[in-house]
């Protein structure tokens, strides 16, 4: 049979009290139907079909995947009816999985569990037991233990209402089973809806059978209807990826104060200090060491290199034993070889410097060449913008730069030349030459200092 997966996203989620969908919320930078999305290409469905209805430009918009097929739900009629709304894109030989678009951490080895649970005409569901099950719809077995139904919270007895399975609406069948069952369905409750977990019964009484799948963790099957609930989803995705990196080699100071919005890979011996952000796909060799408050984006960062308190990086490739910060920032297009330190307040930008070339403080350094074993004095500008073009400035190895110098580009600086703090550079140096380009000290003496006037 091949795996059909229907999600549901078509509710308004007004307690978000937002203006965007509420599947478009964001788990660790990623929406919640993106995450839902994700996990089904891991259990390979061959079809996805999502359900749409509140905001569904934005919704189709922020979702690219040749697998997935759009259906309306114009009215919110209940789970039954918006499952129905995707059956007529359903093959009747296809086993089909109900998921939820605001119900984010479901895993991909729950899923799979779940599948394998119960034949194919079977109808499967995911239940969790819960402390609290305030909300839920009970799942209600007869005396030998067996599922014969699901009554919703607003619904159910008060013994009903003692019980702590519940149904967390994720649920799998055949397509034959549904295309039988969905029409069936009346909306004679306290919510006027149609149920999907009527069904339950509808099976019952059709002798199919029922089989149970547990959740692995309840905060797996945990849906976001408010932003409080977003926020928990967030905190417990964040300190479960903090395990795995701590599993992976990593120490972190604390595994409350990591935000990774992506992948993070890391080597061994690790460190990263409290409150870094990691977003897209960050690597982070052996031995690397991130201080607090850094920003890493879309970055590798080879062996044993420090990046220090405060300091972004984004789209940037940094070789071993280089130190960064602290704060400065590297941005896109940078590449530093080994060696190299960027000091504090140092801005870079499709700079390409190589080997134990220093840039130590106060510098922008953009659209240039470093060579080797190059020092950039503090307060250096490339001046790489005229205001409609940018140019490069080359600067060759063992060249030094001194303070407070303006490399207007295009320029070239050549091999052990030297140029002279305080110069502005509008021509290029030719190896082993030292250039100064400022205006010759005049000392006046005897001068006599403004004094205040009185009547101001």
């Amino acid at each position: 049979m091949t795996l059909d997966v229907v999600i549901l996203a078509a509710g308004q989620g007004s307690r978000m009290r937002s203006k965007l969908p509420k599947v478009l919320h964001n788990i660790a930078g990623k929406s919640m139907l993106q995450h839902v999305v994700d996990t089904t290409e891991k259990i390979s469905a061959d079809n996805i079909h999502i359900v749409i209805g509140h905001g569904a430009d934005k919704v189709k918009t922020s979702i690219s995947n040749p697998k997935v097929q759009w259906a309306i739900q114009a009215e919110q009629l209940g789970t039954g009816h918006a499952v129905n709304q995707a059956l007529p894109a359903i093959a009747e030989q296809s086993k089909v999985l109900i998921l939820y678009g605001d119900v984010p951490l479901i895993s991909e080895d729950t899923l799979q569990r779940m599948l394998n649970t119960g034949s194919d005409t079977a109808l499967t569901l995911l239940t969790v037991n819960l402390t609290d099950p305030t909300g839920y719809g009970r799942i209600i077995r007869n005396s030998d233990g067996k599922v014969v139904s699901i009554t919703e919270q607003k619904d159910a007895s008060p013994t009903e209402l003692d019980i702590k399975e519940v149904n967390t609406g994720i649920m799998c069948t055949s397509a034959v089973n549904l295309k039988r069952w969905l029409p069936q369905l009346k909306d004679n409750n306290a919510q006027s809806e149609y149920y999907l977990t009527d069904i339950v019964s509808m099976a019952v009484g059709d002798d199919v059978d029922i089989a149970v799948c547990h959740a692995s963790h309840p905060m797996e099957v945990q849906g976001a209807n408010n932003r409080q609930q977003l926020q928990q989803l967030e905190r417990y995705y964040q300190l479960t990826v903090a395990e795995e990196l701590m599993a992976s080699g990593a120490t972190l100071a604390d595994a409350n104060r990591i935000d990774v919005r992506g992948t993070l890979q890391v080597g061994e011996d690790v460190t990263i200090d409290v409150n870094c952000i990691f977003e897209g796909d960050v690597q982070l060799a052996d031995g690397v060491h991130i201080g607090p408050n850094c920003h890493i984006i879309n970055s590798t960062i080879a062996s044993h290199c420090e990046v220090k308190t405060n300091t972004v990086i984004e789209g940037a490739v940094i070789a071993e034993q280089c130190t960064v910060g602290p704060f400065a920032r590297i941005r896109p297009g940078s590449v530093l070889a080994s060696g190299v330190k960027i000091g504090n307040f140092v801005e870079t930008k499709k700079a390409n410097i190589r080997e134990n070339s220093k840039v130590s403080h106060l510098s922008y350094i953009g659209d240039a060449d470093i060579g080797k074993d190059v020092n950039i004095g503090a307060g250096t500008i490339t001046c790489n913008y005229d205001g409609v073009n940018k140019f490069n400035t080359v600067i060759d190895d063992n060249a030094f730069v001194g303070s407070n110098t303006a490399l207007v580009a295009p320029v070239h600086v050549g091999k052990t030349a030297t140029i002279g703090a305080g110069s502005t550079i509008t021509g290029d140096i030719a190896e082993g030459d030292l250039a100064v380009a400022r205006a010759k000290q005049r000392n006046i003496k005897n001068w006599i200092r403004p004094e205040k006037n009185s009547r101001s």
